[in-house]
């Protein structure tokens, strides 16, 4: 995944960070200096460390420090962050569960009777499973918006071993129960290799693990970030800018802005409809924005889509080319009109036809839409004169919405107008 933060000026921190550690040969450095730096050069001891810096409340800078994981079963150093689970907590629930288990290892160990000991092993791992869903239950996080969430919370399926611990959950969870604001995060390597990661080399927050805790810490998911622009996966039923009303703030651009608090107040480079899931581009600063603005005007901007349509579509392939424009007694509802409408132009390809669980068909089209008129897709789909068949969940154009509208933003391409690299982002769709 992208870092979510700057890495500067964390990593020059960083770097001395690391000096500091040779220097003084010890990790808890600032503290009763048990654990050797050495330490992290035998072998599968390597370990993930990193810096943030941030700003409080009267605007002073400060720096924090993490180190993944634990030194054994120690999970707090002096100097270093502290782990999200508070101690005392974590206290109870090793009382509650270590002596159960020490007991069945015990048992376990001198039974001589192989059908007992298969069932205390079963026992044991029951035990073991109810341990950890209850850890995972009261190891909680928090967020930039003043919440928490347990990990169990975020994890659709098995919570991965480890989750939580890595260095920028810990960070991101310091940073927002103290009332800072993070601005810059670099995350490096020291020790023998391990997982193909090498010794004081920087790397980005772990997918498997870190990605989904961060997406639900920072309220956004990150696909691509630079000086100039982030680009963020939107959930379905996000605004992609802040509407009128006050139950209408929520949004891709207020949540970038409490995140970049020094990005343009519309810093959204173009935008999704509510019910769309996908790729937004937001800009950092004015600059930017107006470069990518330039980019979509001279439809420099390739993008591209995914959706399930109601019933069975029978071209393989096509163009639909139609006009259309607001329904000014009933917004934001589109009508056809061939002398007043806006025209738009849509390729589409038949991906497949689907059956859902409630025994209805449906096809996967892919959606190469040539201009950006306002519900373009939905009514080039749904439209008798385009593919007449509405967009599955469609609630202005097709039978209601159900889970969600099955539409999904799953490429932008263009040259990055500052650097000059071409950049194909991709976002897998969720349904």
């Amino acid at each position: 995944m992208h870092a979510p933060l700057p890495e500067y000026p964390a990593k020059t921190h960083a770097r001395y960070l690391a000096a500091l550690l040779k220097r003084t040969g010890f990790i808890d450095f600032d503290g009763e200096k048990t654990i050797p730096y050495s330490s992290l050069f035998e072998s599968g001891q390597g370990r993930m460390l990193a810096v943030m810096t941030a700003i409080d409340e009267s605007g002073s800078g400060v720096l924090l420090k993490a180190f993944s994981g634990t030194f054994g079963s120690v999970r707090n150093l002096t100097g270093w962050v502290a782990h999200p689970l508070a101690e005392d907590e974590y206290q109870q629930y090793l009382k509650l569960y270590d002596p159960q288990i020490k007991a069945l290892d015990k048992k376990i160990e001198t039974t001589d009777d192989l059908n007992e000991k298969i069932s205390l092993i079963k026992e044991r791992k029951a035990l073991s499973q109810k341990a950890l869903a209850h850890y995972n239950e009261i190891f909680r996080l928090a967020t930039i918006d003043e919440n928490s969430f347990s990990l169990h919370e975020i994890f659709d399926g098995p919570v991965p071993t480890g989750s939580g611990e890595c260095c920028a959950p810990k960070l991101f969870h310091y940073a927002f129960t103290h009332n800072l604001r993070p601005t810059s995060m670099a995350e490096f390597f020291v020790g023998s290799s391990l997982q193909g990661r090498t010794h004081e080399h920087f790397y980005p927050p772990c997918t498997e693990r870190c990605s989904p805790i961060l997406k639900a810490q920072l309220g956004l998911e990150i696909l691509y970030r630079d000086e100039y622009l982030i680009v963020v996966n939107k959930e379905s039923g996000l605004l992609s800018v802040p509407g009128n009303g006050s139950d209408m703030q929520d949004s891709v651009e207020s949540r970038v802005r409490h995140l970049y608090p020094d990005a343009p107040r519309q810093c959204a480079v173009h935008r999704l409809d509510m019910d769309t899931s996908g790729i937004v581009i937001v800009a950092l600063h004015r600059r930017a924005l107006s470069a990518m603005h330039a980019l979509f005007r001279e439809r420099a901007v390739e993008r591209a889509y995914e959706a399930l349509l109601e019933g069975v579509v029978l071209q393989e392939e096509g163009v639909v080319h139609l006009p259309f424009r607001a329904d000014l007694a009933n917004r934001p509802y589109q009508i056809y009109d061939e002398e007043n409408g806006k025209w738009g132009t849509t390729d589409y390809q038949r991906m497949g036809v689907e059956v859902r669980p409630n025994g209805s068909k449906v096809t996967r089209v892919h959606f190469v839409p040539h201009t950006g008129r306002t519900h373009q897709l939905r009514l080039h789909a749904s439209h008798p004169k385009g593919l007449g068949h509405p967009i599955l969940g469609d609630r202005l154009y097709g039978t209601g919405l159900v889970d969600r509208l099955f539409l999904h933003a799953k490429l932008v391409s263009f040259t990055h107008p500052f650097s000059g690299e071409l950049l194909e982002i991709t976002s897998k769709p969720p349904f």
